[in-house]
């Protein structure tokens, strides 16, 4: 197991100190300040410096933290600011160049996972290996599934590699979103779905549809377009199950991402190998680990846990 952090070249975003429940985060020109609950530390800056440098700061709404509202609130404007902006994102590899728009939701979110980058960047080089592959052999272009995809910066990495790609929502807002950004980032010809990741994933396990690559980042809860319920607790193993039989047997990869606490990497991969019925090491690559920030003061702050899979 391992932890994995964007990488320094990265200029668009910086996380510049994190202490007390927050972290203070420059994304392009603008610097704010959002509730972080697992940085227990004290911050390093002071407060009068904290507010010196932040455009905006998320204030936590009545709701905050109960289930369905864990994020919810309203952000306090300190200095004018963009209601939308995009910041670039350049790759680790060639090939690989996003743009992204940003902006201020009721949520707390901007629109992009910083911390996602190394999972970005792992896509990116699988995705370009299957397509190099595919062409080599005269096969069609290999088919990635993103699956509660939000904004699609995981779908865009695919398809800058050349996957033939579908990105699923719930939220129809956020499609249009993810749509936005691939036309910023010079791209075309993702498929856009705008269903319940579960109901999707059953229907194409029952038509038999495969998958070169699939992608998961479920939330803690959620629901589809038509109301259906999303407790990950609940449904997790459910959907890895039905995603192992779409995953193409050979040839293919998945990356998990989880962001709900208490869950670690290891709980990440014993609920993948049952899912997939993985009881050796035989026929496939398995990794796992955290994805986290380091601050300009070198405090790490870990956000979420990863399980990748190859065979």
């Amino acid at each position: 197991m391992k932890t994995e952090y964007p990488a320094p070249s990265w200029k668009d975003y910086e996380i510049i100190d994190s202490g007390k429940g927050e972290k203070l985060e420059r994304y392009g020109r603008f610097v704010m300040a959002r509730p972080e609950p697992k940085a227990l530390w004290d911050k390093t800056l002071d407060e009068a410096e904290w507010a010196r440098l932040m455009h905006t700061r998320f204030a936590p709404g009545a709701g905050f933290g109960k289930a369905g509202k864990e994020d919810s609130g309203t952000w306090e404007r300190m200095k004018r600011m963009d209601d939308q902006w995009y910041i670039s994102y350049p790759g680790e590899q060639p090939g690989l160049s996003l743009r992204l728009r940003l902006g201020l939701t009721s949520f707390k979110h901007v629109g992009v996972f910083p911390e996602q980058a190394p999972n970005w960047e792992y896509i990116f080089s699988n995705t370009r290996n299957l397509v190099q592959k595919a062409q080599k052999e005269g096969l069609p272009k290999p088919k990635v599934l993103n699956l509660f995809a939000y904004t699609g910066a995981a779908s865009l990495a695919a398809k800058a590699a050349g996957a033939d790609v579908t990105h699923l929502d719930s939220v129809r807002q956020v499609v249009t979103w993810a749509k936005e950004n691939m036309e910023a980032s010079g791209l075309d010809g993702i498929r856009w779905v705008v269903e319940d990741a579960m109901k999707f994933a059953r229907r194409e396990a029952r038509r038999g549809n495969l998958y070169q690559g699939i992608i998961l980042d479920p939330p803690a809860y959620g629901h589809g377009p038509d109301g259906e319920r999303w407790k990950l607790d609940e449904c997790l193993f459910d959907m890895l199950k039905n995603v192992s039989q779409i995953l193409a047997p050979k040839d293919s990869f998945m990356v998990l991402n989880l962001y709900s606490n208490g869950y670690s990497a290891l709980l990440g991969e014993t609920v993948v190998r049952e899912a997939f019925g993985l009881k050796d090491k035989g026929g496939y690559e398995m990794e796992s680990g955290e994805l986290a920030l380091l601050d300009s003061f070198g405090k790490a702050l870990p956000l979420s846990i990863f399980v990748r899979l190859k065979r």
